[in-house]
């Protein structure tokens, strides 16, 4: 074991810290959601606690550890404020991104403070015309997550070629510098309304090939960053870490949900009976807790068999990243279903203003959104897979 695993003193403190931080992430939720962004203050403890720096390469005074150690961590914060991990998830993921970039890219962002944040909406939405040393970009990216508590931002286009003027294989993450870009305040939905998810607009910025991530690159797990960051960390294919920073919010939450609905039980009564005494009560009790260990051990066992290739430096088989995509996108439709097996059971109570059952079903809900968490299309590229068809994802 060593200070980047899981179980290492240095994950044991940061769990710690994250496991201590719920009380006051708790008494948050409602600024969070009123504000609609995570509040500085909350930033600020993340900031402080180090989650940031997880994965974050050791250049910049990051950790480098074991993704297994920053998804633990997602998910103790998302047992008390799904909005709030779901913005560490997704802005403190790109802290690993940039380390694929070509190293220039990072000095640009980090060279004077290593604590800078970006956002990033990764839509291929963008307009891109090739010039001399770079791109121009312009165009409107909704869902841009925490866009209010960073001064970057990571945003999706496809570089057109003669011949092929819209081709995914040709997509790329452009690195833009918060100077190139407007926030668009329009961030009013039904659930994570505290992840302040913006509209982000730019208007024919300048963007050097040095702030360009070639998805393919990503794909072959072979990236310019990786002359600097050798470690295995960076050698993992881009959307395997990216997606698993989605669905770990909405486990999180299902936690959550789960021990409220115990404390629930323990008061309500369910007609003749208390809840608590009530057979259907607790079959539904087991029944969530059984799923929500078992997509766990799921994610868990994906990721340390992928890391053991990576330290092996053997790639990844790409029937093995098909479903572990699909078995990511799977979590947020099994905790939407699990919530609301609970959300009825709970009775009445369990739609009232207030109800935490609800705000946490409303922001499972959210999280299917999230192209990540539409399970369709990898079930239709595994099952093509399956027989005989070849892969069509290179965001694997």
């Amino acid at each position: 074991m060593n200070q980047y695993s899981m179980g290492s003193p240095r994950a044991e403190h940061l769990l710690q810290a994250a496991r201590d931080m719920q009380p006051v992430l708790r008494e948050r939720a409602a600024e969070c959601k009123s504000l609609r962004r995570v509040p500085d203050e909350t930033v600020a403890d993340f900031k402080a606690a180090g989650f940031f720096k997880i994965l974050q390469s050791e250049q910049f005074g990051g950790y480098a550890m074991d993704p297994q150690v920053f998804y633990a961590v997602g998910l103790e914060v998302a047992k008390a404020c799904m909005s709030s991990a779901w913005v560490l998830g997704v802005v403190a993921v790109h802290n690993w991104q940039l380390a694929l970039f070509d190293d220039q890219a990072a000095q640009d962002v980090w060279a004077e403070d290593p604590e800078v944040l970006i956002s990033s909406s990764y839509a291929p939405v963008g307009k891109v015309v090739p010039v001399d040393g770079g791109f121009k970009l312009s165009g409107r990216w909704s869902f841009s997550s925490g866009s209010e508590h960073c001064k970057w931002v990571f945003l999706g286009a496809v570089v057109p070629t003669e011949d092929a003027p819209f081709d995914m294989s040709n997509y790329r993450t452009f690195l833009v510098p918060i100077a190139d870009y407007e926030i668009a305040d329009n961030w009013d939905v039904v659930g994570l309304q505290g992840t302040g998810s913006h509209d982000v607009i730019v208007e024919d910025a300048f963007v050097p090939e040095h702030r360009t991530h070639k998805v393919i690159d990503g794909f072959n797990c072979d990236n310019p960053g990786n002359e600097i960051n050798s470690a295995p960390l960076y050698r993992m294919p881009f959307m395997q870490v990216f997606v698993r920073a989605v669905c770990t919010a909405s486990l999180g939450a299902l936690h959550g949900s789960l021990d409220n609905f115990v404390e629930v039980a323990k008061t309500r009564q369910a007609g003749p009976v208390p809840m608590r005494d009530d057979p259907m009560a607790k079959l539904l009790a087991a029944e969530v807790k059984a799923e929500i260990e078992q997509m766990k051990l799921v994610m868990y066992r994906n990721f340390d068999a992928m890391m053991d290739c990576t330290r092996a430096g053997e790639p990844i088989a790409v029937e093995d990243r098909i479903r572990y995509r699909y078995d990511s996108a799977m979590v947020a439709d099994r905790c939407l279903a699990m919530s609301s097996k609970m959300l009825k059971a709970a009775g009445s109570s369990g739609i009232r203003q207030g109800s935490e059952l609800l705000s946490r079903h409303l922001d499972i809900l959210a999280s299917q959104a999230h192209v990540a968490n539409n399970s369709t299309p990898f079930a239709m590229n595994m099952g093509g897979v399956l027989f005989g068809q070849p892969n069509a994802d290179f965001g694997l």
